[in-house]
């Protein structure tokens, strides 16, 4: 099964092309926590999650050390705090985001995913607490993260939530204006969101879910971009078999992975998620990958075919090598994580409606995006408005993870470090959007939700 030339070629990925698991993370019910009384379920929460995940990191570590493989992160998702706070007496829900980030740095995963509520059709009064909690809850904790779902193509989008979203965001970027906004990159607006998801921030445990499960995130863009290297000015059916036998492979590692750290763990394998992560390492971006295709610029026309076909050779690649896929599955293109992705936006080929354009065909939407500090609250939500449409109408999973950085301007430049990297502050549309927003109500769902 695994030959000489086999382990060679994969080595070389690790060193040479940046190929690694970004993530292995642990979902975990908290529906077993719920109480009356907050503290009461607060310990429970710790409790549960500690003992639970108690070995999470020092398997990952285990498994990278014996495997050669590396693995960024370990990382934790819960059932959304929502659910499970609401029937407590708390008028708001700062403490269990605290809670949260002491379990996390307890058992040392660099992210926990959850603080999150589900009103893409209405309200319940634990979501509306929760919503209201978010900037100061994200402003005090270190490695919590929080997601909203505001529509669904079941349902429609809740443009209710859409505006509150707009206000939360701003009111976030303002907390955390010290650190540039960074709040709000823990912080993503959904439409169509999943269950399973392993990748922050937008990870919550859903309750479909086991009362534990560990899913996977593979990543390697500087995989692909090398294979695409050997079949410069060949006709796409052969990009797209080349980029589908790289999946291939990928995904393969991350099976492994995964099933090894399921069986040391005694959790249950949930899934892979193939999608391709981006970091802002050079030689490790989706941008590169376009790019390689004949594109001059990541932004350039063309650009939105080459990652419509990028997206799916991956899918297509990858279903064959894991006996269970989901979560997202796709091509991510953050802007502040890609280095591509930054070099466009500073050469002036890509913009944010270029990008909301790409975000038909990608994993998940408009992602780590840098906008003008004093943009207003009802552009934001507008912003959500297009792409939780993009999602709902296309039968997709969108979102948006925005950052208004206060006192900062188009052309200036956030530096978020690690992961979330860097970002060029880009332009936003200047036209209004304020009576648009301030409709509210209900976008219905499009005719095809009647399928059942």
């Amino acid at each position: 099964m695994f030959n000489y030339n086999y382990i060679m070629e994969t080595n070389s990925m690790i060193e040479k092309e940046c190929l690694d698991i970004r993530t292995i993370t642990m979902g975990i019910s908290l529906l077993d926590c719920i109480s009356d009384d907050g503290q009461v379920c607060r310990n429970r929460i710790y409790e549960k999650i500690t003992r639970k995940a108690e070995n999470l990191v020092t398997t990952g570590e285990l498994i990278e050390k014996e495997y050669g493989i590396p693995i960024i992160n370990k990382r934790i998702s819960v059932t959304p705090i929502s659910l499970i706070a609401q029937a407590s007496q708390d008028t708001n829900y700062v403490k269990f985001a605290e809670v949260l980030d002491k379990a996390a740095k307890t058992v040392g995963v660099n992210f926990i995913g959850g603080f999150s509520s589900l009103v893409h059709k209405g309200y319940t009064k634990g979501d509306e607490i929760l919503i209201k909690s978010i900037p100061e809850a994200l402003n005090i904790t270190e490695r919590v993260c929080a997601s909203i779902n505001v529509g669904s193509t079941k349902t429609g989008i809740n443009m209710d939530a859409v505006k509150q979203m707009g206000m939360i965001i701003s009111e976030t970027a303002r907390l955390t204006a010290d650190r540039d906004g960074l709040g709000c990159a823990k912080l993503v607006v959904f439409a169509n969101a999943v269950e399973d998801n392993p990748f922050m921030a937008g990870a919550f445990h859903g309750v479909g879910e086991p009362d534990s499960v560990i899913n996977v995130g593979v990543s390697g863009p500087g995989v692909v971009k090398v294979a695409l290297e050997s079949c410069k000015g060949q006709p796409f059916d052969v990009v797209s078999d080349t980029i589908k036998k790289t999946a291939f492979k990928i995904t393969r590692m991350g099976q492994l992975v995964a099933a090894e750290a399921s069986k040391r763990l005694d959790v249950p394998f949930g899934i892979v998620d193939l999608s391709l992560a981006p970091t802002p390492a050079v030689g490790d971006s989706i941008a590169r990958i376009l790019e390689e295709m004949g594109l001059e610029a990541c932004g350039a026309p063309g650009t939105t075919a080459a990652l419509a076909l990028l997206n799916d050779a991956v899918k297509k690649g990858g279903v064959m090598a894991s006996s269970h896929v989901g979560g997202l599955s796709g091509a991510f293109i953050p802007v502040s994580e890609d280095e591509g992705m930054i070099n466009a936006v500073k050469i002036g080929a890509l913009n944010i409606e270029k990008l909301e354009a790409m975000t038909c065909v990608c994993s998940v939407g408009l992602d780590m995006i840098a906008i003008p500090g004093k943009t207003s609250p009802e552009t934001i939500s507008a912003i959500i408005a297009d792409e939780a449409a993009i999602g709902v109408i296309n039968n997709k999973t969108t979102a948006v993870r925005i950052i208004p950085v206060v006192g900062k301007d188009v052309g200036d430049e956030v530096v978020f470090g690690g992961l979330l990297g860097n970002a060029p502050v880009m332009a936003v549309n200047p036209f209004s959007s304020k009576l648009f927003i301030e409709r509210g109500g209900r976008i219905p769902a499009p005719i095809h939700s009647m399928k059942n």
